[in-house]
């Protein structure tokens, strides 16, 4: 599961139209930390995981696994 949470975070982070610096404003964390999630094995805290969902229009359940879309 935690294979699937980092492809999918990294995917939709890459693809947001947004900068790392842009995200991490809206969900209260470094540039540098958003850029974590997408190179290393760190996953955000469950709090910071909510946030990025709504910044970038996410499913946490897609992020999960849970679903396709």
């Amino acid at each position: 599961m935690r294979d699937i949470i980092k492809k999918r975070l990294k995917e939709e982070l890459k693809n947001s139209k947004l900068t790392s610096a842009e995200i991490a404003r809206k969900v209260g964390v470094s540039p540098e930390m958003i850029t974590q999630y997408m190179t290393t094995d760190k996953l955000p805290k469950l709090e910071t995981f909510c946030k990025l969902c709504k910044a970038l229009d996410l499913s946490a359940n897609y992020i999960l696994g849970l679903t396709d879309y």
